[in-house]
């Protein structure tokens, strides 16, 4: 029956463009990601577990992504995007299933873990853009995957925020309805990209470890302080998205409603920033003022929270803490690319998405540990300290590059 209506449904869903389906993708990928990671706190705390487990949740998705990622690219290499990204949908849908579930820390970890390792279809929705689109419009279908990305992050936490009203399993189950729902859709809808001609064997299985993408990039000395400026500067971030829910709890006595809607705010401000105001102020700045600018932002506003009497006071941070990043790390990432040639982007951007993996890795841990052993405020006094060493790292390479 299900071969009978694809049969019938495809020809003409297929003359529609592929990007409205990996738009969606991205979309509710995103959007699922965003309604579930800010509430992993609570979920842990419902364990009896503190500030180190859920640092160690986030860790453990980010590990995941790192061992994964470069397999299913090759993967999708191999044997085409579709099937990658329909089964790493339908991983993740049983992720989401999985914690809804969960009764106990190790199927929180189990479910975190399936989420992980299946999240990094983003990679592959992006070589299949590569496919379908010609030169000149492939930036406008990145654009698609961008904006998607943005607004993703946007809804999910309100609505996992709202829906968390209504118990802390319910947005993990609405996330995996509308993953399986993507599954079904794109079980009829999105046509393979890549012919079997183009396909490519998998021969080398060296080159797609993490440690040798590291040391590849880091031997090309031009960016080595950029990159562990790029290091840095995630790192003080990577661990307030699985702490902060913890954090405002203690100090302000949010819970998952109003912190929902914080991570919203957050999501706002950030597309403002990247969308609209970065694209101003980069030709009549530049990129190495806006960096060293806005990684001084970022200290100042994690510090700031780490200070902050009041709950009201952490919007107008956050916003600046929004706009330091949003200037700091696009600046940085570009000033990285125009120093290798072009036959080294690629290895160049494979390198850097290990560099942020590891900030990711690491990050929750020291935020988690540093909550429970030293004080609830000295993971921002951490990542104040991080964003100051990312500074001094762009204004050496600066400095040396005049």
């Amino acid at each position: 029956m299900i071969c009978t209506v694809s049969k019938v449904l495809s020809p003409a869903l297929a003359r529609r463009s592929p990007l409205i389906f990996i738009f969606i993708t991205v979309f509710i990928d995103l959007m699922g990601y965003g309604m579930v990671i800010p509430l992993l706190p609570f979920f842990v705390q419902r364990q009896a577990a503190g500030a180190t487990a859920a640092g160690a949740l986030g860790s453990l998705y980010a590990l995941m992504q790192l061992i994964a990622g470069p397999i299913l690219g090759a993967l999708s290499d191999r044997y085409g995007r579709r099937p990658v990204l329909l089964l790493c949908l339908l991983g993740t849908a049983t992720g989401y299933l999985i914690l809804g579930l969960a009764d106990s820390l190790p199927l929180i970890f189990i479910a975190i873990m399936i989420d992980g390792i299946t999240g990094g279809n983003l990679s592959t929705a992006y070589a299949y853009i590569a496919d379908v689109t010609t030169k000149e419009n492939r930036s406008r279908g990145m654009g698609l995957v961008g904006a998607a990305f943005g607004l993703g992050l946007m809804a999910g936490p309100a609505i996992g925020g709202l829906l968390s009203a209504y118990g802390l399993s319910t947005p993990a189950f609405f996330a995996c309805v509308l993953t399986l729902s993507n599954v079904v859709f794109g079980f009829f809808v999105l046509p393979e990209s890549l012919p079997p001609e183009k396909r490519m064997p998998i021969e080398r299985w060296r080159a797609l470890n993490w440690l040798t993408q590291l040391s590849v990039v880091f031997r090309l000395a031009t960016i080595r302080w950029l990159l562990l400026a790029t290091f840095a500067l995630n790192l003080a971030f990577a661990g307030l998205q699985t702490n902060f829910p913890l954090f405002s709890q203690a100090r302000f006595g949010w819970d998952a409603t109003r912190n929902g809607i914080f991570f919203a705010f957050v999501g706002v401000c950030a597309v403002v920033v990247q969308g609209i105001l970065y694209g101003w102020l980069q030709p009549r700045v530049g990129e190495k003022r806006l960096a060293i600018i806005g990684l001084l932002l970022m200290a100042l506003s994690l510090a700031a929270v780490a200070i902050a009497p009041t709950d009201g006071l952490m919007y107008p941070i956050v916003a600046l803490g929004a706009l330091g990043s949003g200037t700091s790390i696009p600046s940085i990432t570009g000033l990285i690319s125009q120093r290798v040639s072009s036959g080294e982007q690629g290895r160049l951007m494979g390198g850097t998405q290990v560099v942020l993996n590891l900030a990711l890795i690491c990050g929750p841990i020291i935020a988690g540990l540093s909550f429970e052993r030293v004080d609830i405020a000295a993971p921002y006094w951490l990542g104040s300290m991080f964003a100051v060493s990312a500074l001094i790292c762009a204004w050496v390479d600066l400095y040396a590059h005049k």
